[in-house]
């Protein structure tokens, strides 16, 4: 049986991953997927396959990993990825009154 993990649990796993690659390699690049399908990120992914590593987060606990990296290691050089990181908000536009 497949023992489910907690978010707790997943944000712990997603941030140690995100915290090797930044330890490992010298380049990153962010790039958003919205509106993306779902064969064409995997012909994307075909096509890095052995060169690179595809990382999927959202921005907020991305945002969270870099701090706490930078803290722990005072390499402060990934702290320039921050701004690229967008909060989105929801925008409402309200409709008139009929």
């Amino acid at each position: 049986m497949v023992v489910k993990l907690s978010k707790a649990e997943k944000k712990v796993r997603y941030d140690k991953k995100l915290c090797s690659l930044l330890d490992e390699y010298g380049k990153v690049l962010i790039t958003a997927a919205d509106n993306v399908g779902s064969n064409q990120l995997q012909s994307i992914r075909r096509g890095l396959r052995g060169d690179s590593v595809i990382l999927m987060g959202k921005n907020t606990l991305i945002r969270r990993c870099i701090r706490f990296h930078t803290e722990k290691t005072g390499n402060k050089d990934f702290l320039n990825l921050l701004p690229l990181l967008v909060i989105r908000t929801l925008r409402h536009f309200p409709f008139p009154h009929l």
